[in-house]
């Protein structure tokens, strides 16, 4: 099984590798800027803080090896900068004459025990330093991440559900919560990253030629079939990239899903089955994050074994010109400062040390590189879900929504999701101070009927009118303002009873949450509880029953107090008792508003006002219970007679 993974691995893969050239590098570059700008300030000063660094820490690499190597161990006098960083007198300085004597051994002893001091305080300062830009670095980074996560957030939230009835909620949460995090790494692994190592690879460069001008040649034109073998691997990191993602996102999925679904899993004794599937998922994206790494792991193994041997190949010319003591290409141009003239144990050591730089470097960027594409792809998920238009949106000149409400009215609708046609043409009118119950078979777009009210969907064609005004010519904001729904799901939250009635009533008092429960025939079971309005209901209020949770849900829309009022199947798991009380104070509290029910219950359905009864996409029929039950042959009645025989049987 192992043997076929990595065949499976090495072997190249049909399908064309994501497409991410320049163009598209500098466009999902440019998008993160929004994110960016607000702490840019930041990144350049962590950029000047890394480059100030990077040559003060070559420089004193520099000095500190001459120090020890040739001053230290050998013997050799100091030069004069040297002398009075260490605060030595003349006496250990050079005369420059080529038969001068080493100094004796206390003399270096004192060399040595002022370096040890010299290297304490410097080793306290880097370290300090490096402590302090990484959590600099840590804050920024993360600064960036936040306001990327909160912008897919509210771009999720404002994509109309017909995005939202198709799209798995996994993907979403795995593009929020991971995709995200490679706008962090955009700025670390793509930007700062790559122009601190360039930097640094520069650097050493310069600093190994002007040691030897033909060293950093060979640097050079080794580095060309390292390009040559990362630009022709490149496809293979992006489609193992691509596949590591989809294999998580999927991932994530199933774990939404089947927590989701934990009732109904274990009712149905399903645990051994979606264990499986779990596994296999898993499995799946096992294997996909193995086989990224395998194809970065192959790279860069190629990578090092050139980069190896050009630093085992130079190393053995550079003994060689040491024990020669050639001269160095620098000469007597650094002389004052370090005793690199020739080549000797010192200079052997540096340039030994920047060649490993160099090399090291150019293996860093090839990693880079292959994190790079994992980056940008990451990143193109993440904006996937940001590019994406809500096709409920605010017109550009909203116009004032009409107060008091009078009237709502469907002219016309049709609905279709995807291919689905669900509404055709639907003509309805509903009037202030009546309750309007909409009945139909399941599947008959009900719901949907009603979250055109709540601007959850636009019609296709047609128009959804409040006092004659069309939806689509007012703000989101205000039609939802103006109209509270109870979802047949009732959805609630860890935290108290209060918080959850009152959880889209912003400012609404411990009163009106109270008043509401009335409204809702939930203060009695609420009231008798150990603390109240104050008891906490535990995870999706599991401590309630599933009445009492439907209840609660009701008190939250009616606490808005809303002109326009939707109850989803509002009296589906009460008893004959309580739904009875719970109409007659909807009734009694709904006089001056527009209210809709939507339900299957005949004695839910005889206390409404008027009845649409909904079929085949368009209202069948439409009066008042009597009217329609008088009606013989009518699509209505015949309901309500399969109802009763059902219930009868039942």
């Amino acid at each position: 099984m192992i043997v076929g993974d990595l065949l499976e691995a090495l072997a190249k893969s049909e399908a064309e590798p994501p497409r991410l050239d320049a163009r598209k590098f500098l466009r999902l570059s440019g998008k993160t800027w929004p994110f960016i700008r607000p702490v840019i300030k930041h990144v350049i000063t962590l950029l000047i803080a890394g480059a100030v660094s990077g040559v003060f820490l070559a420089v004193l690499g520099l000095v500190a090896l001459d120090l020890f190597n040739n001053k230290v161990l050998v013997g050799e006098r100091l030069q004069p900068v040297q002398a009075v960083l260490l605060g030595l007198d003349e006496s250990y300085v050079t005369s420059g004459a080529e038969d001068e004597p080493p100094v004796g051994a206390d003399e270096r002893r004192t060399v040595r025990d002022r370096l040890i001091v010299w290297f304490g305080i410097g080793g306290l300062v880097i370290l300090g330093s490096i402590a302090f830009l990484a959590y600099y670095g840590t804050w920024v980074r993360h600064r960036i991440n936040q306001g990327l996560r909160v912008a897919m957030i509210e771009r999720a939230e404002h994509l109309s559900l017909k995005y939202h009835s198709h799209a798995r909620v996994g993907d979403a949460v795995f593009r929020v919560y991971q995709d995200s995090a490679m706008i962090v790494n955009l700025v670390e692994e793509a930007i700062v990253g790559p122009l601190v190592m360039l930097y640094a690879l520069v650097v050493a460069l310069v600093m190994v030629s002007l040691f030897s001008p033909q060293i950093g040649i060979v640097c050079v034109v080794v580095a060309a079939p390292m390009v040559w073998l990362t630009v022709k691997w490149t496809p293979r990191i992006r489609r193992r990239a691509l596949a590591n993602r989809r294999a998580n996102s999927d991932l994530t999925s199933r774990l939404q899903e089947t927590f989701s679904a934990i009732r109904v899993v274990k009712a149905n004794r399903a645990e051994g089955r979606i264990l499986s599937r779990f596994n296999d998922d898993s499995h799946r994206a096992l294997n996909a994050a193995f086989h990224l790494r395998l194809e970065m792991v192959l790279l860069s193994a190629l990578v090092m074994t050139l980069g190896g041997g050009m630093v085992i190949a130079t190393e053995f010319v550079l003994a060689q010109w040491t024990i020669e003591g050639r001269d160095t290409y620098l000469g007597a141009a650094v002389a004052a400062f370090i005793g690199f003239a020739i080549w000797n144990l010192g200079a052997f050591t540096a340039a030994r040390e920047q060649i490993g730089e160099a090399a090291g470097t150019g293996y860093g960027m090839v990693r880079v590189w292959c994190m790079i594409q994992d980056l940008f792809i990451g990143l193109d998920r993440a904006f996937f879900l940001l590019d994406l238009e809500p096709e409920v949106a605010d017109p550009p000149r909203p116009a004032q929504f009409p107060t008091p409400i009078r009237q709502v009215a469907w002219r016309d609708v049709h609905f279709a999701y995807e291919d689905n046609e669900v509404l055709r043409g639907v003509d309805l009118v509903a009037e202030a101070g009546t309750v309007t119950a909409i009945v139909g078979a399941t599947g008959s777009g009900k719901s949907t009927l009603m979250s055109m009210l709540l601007r959850l969907y636009d019609p296709d064609r047609g128009a959804v009118e409040f006092d004659g005004v069309d939806a689509r010519r007012l703000r989101v904001d205000d039609v939802r303002a103006n109209t509270a729904i109870a979802l047949q799901k009732n959805v609630l939250f860890a935290g108290t009873v209060a918080d959850n009635v009152g959880y889209a009533a912003a400012g609404k008092s411990l009163a009106d949450v109270r008043a509401a429960a009335h409204v809702a025939c939930a203060d009695e079971f609420i009231e008798a509880m150990d603390k109240g309005y104050r008891a906490e209901l535990g995870e999706r209020g599991g401590k309630l029953s599933t009445g009492q949770r439907q209840r609660l849900s009701i008190a939250r829309a009616i606490v808005r107090d809303t002109p326009i009022l939707i109850l989803d199947e509002p009296t589906a798991s009460l008893d004959a008792r309580t739904e009875q009380r719970l109409l007659e104070r909807i009734g009694e509290w709904g006089r001056e508003r527009i209210v809709f029910l939507i339900t299957h219950r005949l004695s839910t359905i005889r206390n409404a006002d008027r009845i649409a009864f909904l079929e085949d996409g368009r209202i069948a029929e439409y009066g008042t219970h009597d009217e329609l039950m008088a009606r013989p042959g009518g699509r209505y009645r015949a309901f309500v007679e399969a109802e009763a025989a059902s219930s009868e049987a039942a």
